[in-house]
């Protein structure tokens, strides 16, 4: 049966070294690859909540192969990231979605261990309201990202890494003209400041 809603992840295979990288100084290449390695595994828990009947589930992924991606994670639909910065990447994933005639697409990281599945859910309820949803993250970008119709606009032009991420995507929606629904503000643990927040959410 076609799904016409579709959830996307993006992460990371948990290689040491090669992901929270930012987060090694404090904790070391092995803790951190492991914190990653948890927080995956939590935010693809809560999203299978979510998956199933009207609700797609594809994880785009980088590092490892799909092999080691279903030894890690099971047997889900994997497909690996493009080459590209950021905005690249994201729009690819959507688009892929597009053409596969999904009709609402959210998309989620995995560095918010505060998303529940109520608020995937939430996400997709507003999709039929609305041509964009979005999560704002405390540190100035966002930790999910929805489209009810294509936008490319939204990923190209943005300082990605950068405090600024939600505000020039809110600035370049308004500027198309595009219905945007806004949820709760919540935290990505990214960085070592972040790291007590990580804690709240045990």
């Amino acid at each position: 049966m076609l799904k016409h809603n579709s959830l996307i992840i993006f992460t990371k295979y948990p290689t040491p070294g090669q992901v929270k990288t930012r987060l090694i100084p404090v904790l070391g290449c092995e803790k951190a690859a492991d914190l990653h390695r948890q927080m995956t595994e939590r935010t693809v828990s809560t999203a299978t909540i979510v998956a199933g009947q009207e609700v797609s589930l594809k994880i785009f992924f980088e590092g490892g192969d799909v092999n080691v991606m279903r030894d890690w994670l099971g047997g889900m639909d994997f497909e690996r990231q493009i080459k590209g910065d950021l905005g690249e990447k994201m729009l690819d994933a959507f688009e892929k979605s597009f053409a596969a005639k999904a009709r609402n697409i959210v998309m989620i990281g995995t560095d918010c261990p505060a998303i529940t599945s109520d608020l995937l859910e939430e996400a997709f309820f507003k999709l039929k309201r609305h041509d964009l949803v979005i999560g704002p993250a405390e540190d100035g970008g966002y930790y999910l990202i929805g489209l009810s119709k294509r936008a490319s606009f939204l990923f190209k032009d943005i300082s990605w890494g950068s405090g600024k991420v939600f505000k020039q995507t809110k600035t370049k929606a308004v500027e198309y003209g595009l219905s945007m629904a806004i949820l709760e503000t919540l935290s990505d643990i990214d960085r070592p400041a972040d790291l007590p927040m990580l804690e709240k959410q045990e």
